[in-house]
C-alpha cells in the first residue's frame, strides 16, 4: 500500500514553523546570555551600586535616620536584586534588538520601515521615564515623606521596602512616558482622529490622574508627579500628529 503524500504547501508550512521556532530559541537564548553577562559583571559591587541607587533617600532621611534590613537575608538579597534590575535596564537594547530580529523577516519592507522609529521612540521614552523618576520624582518623594512622620517617630526604612518602591516608581513612569507612541500610532493608523482626542482633553486629564493612581502608591504627590508629565506628553503628540501625520478624508 502506498504511502499517503504530503501536501507541499503543508510541508513548506511545517518546515518555516520549525525555522521559526528554533530562531526562537536562539534569540531568547541570547537574549537571556546578555542579561546574565551584565548582572555577572556587576554582582561585585553590588553593595556600592545599591548604596548609589539609594542615594536619593539617604541624602534626605532626617538626621540620626538610616535605612536598615528587617530580614535576616535583606542585606544580601536587596543589592542582588538591585543589581538584577539595573542589569535588565541596561541590557533591554540588547533584547529588544534580538526580538526586533525575530519578527522583522515576518514583515513587509514597508511595514519594517515604519515600525523601526517607533521601536527607537518607545525605548528611548521609556529611558527618560525612568530617568525622570529616578532624578527628580524620588528625590521630590522622599523629601516629603521624611517630614511627614508624627512627633516622636523614627524614620527607619526597610532597604527592601525603599527598593520595590524605588522600582514600582521607575517602572510606572517608564511605562507611562509611552503615551505619545501610543497616541501616534492611533492617529496614524486611523483608529481615531487628531480632532477627536483635542474634543477629549477634559477626559484625558482626568484619566491621567486615574492612571497616576493604579500606578503609583496611594498619595496625591506621587499621583499628581506621573499624573502631569502623562497629561504634557498627550499634548505633545497632538501637537506631532498635527504636523506630520497623513490627512485623512
Amino acid at each position: 500500500m502506498a504511502a499517503p503524500q504530503i501536501d507541499p504547501e503543508i510541508k513548506r508550512l511545517g518546515t518555516r514553523l520549525l525555522a521559526a521556532a528554533y530562531e526562537l530559541r536562539s534569540r531568547l537564548f541570547k537574549a537571556i546570555l546578555s542579561l546574565l553577562g551584565v548582572f555577572a559583571i556587576m554582582t561585585p559591587w553590588q553593595n556600592d551600586i545599591f548604596t548609589k541607587v539609594a542615594t536619593p533617600i539617604i541624602t534626605r532621611l532626617p538626621i540620626g535616620s538610616s535605612l536598615i534590613s528587617m530580614h535576616v537575608s535583606g542585606s544580601f538579597t536587596t543589592p542582588l536584586k538591585t543589581v538584577f534590575w539595573l542589569a535588565v535596564f541596561i541590557a533591554m537594547p540588547a533584547m529588544l534588538y534580538q526580538l526586533w530580529k525575530l519578527i522583522d523577516q515576518w514583515l513587509p519592507a514597508r511595514a519594517r520601515k515604519i515600525a523601526l522609529p517607533f521601536v527607537f521612540a518607545s525605548m528611548g521614552l521609556f529611558y527618560v521615564g525612568v530617568a525622570f523618576a529616578y532624578f527628580l520624582v524620588l528625590p521630590m518623594a522622599f523629601g516629603f515623606f521624611a517630614t511627614q512622620a508624627p512627633k516622636g517617630v523614627k524614620i527607619m526604612t526597610d532597604i527592601n521596602s525603599f527598593l520595590d518602591f524605588t522600582i514600582g516608581m521607575s517602572l510606572a513612569f517608564g511605562f507611562a512616558f509611552q503615551v505619545p507612541v501610543a497616541i501616534v500610532i492611533s492617529v496614524w493608523t486611523g483608529l481615531v482622529t487628531r480632532e477627536t482626542l483635542a474634543k477629549s482633553r477634559a477626559y484625558v486629564f482626568l484619566g491621567a490622574f486615574i492612571v497616576g493612581m493604579l500606578l503609583t502608591p496611594p498619595d496625591v504627590l506621587s499621583q499628581t508627579m506621573i499624573a502631569l508629565p502623562m497629561y504634557a506628553l498627550f499634548e505633545l503628540a497632538l501637537l506631532f500628529c498635527g504636523r506630520f501625520a497623513p490627512k485623512r478624508d
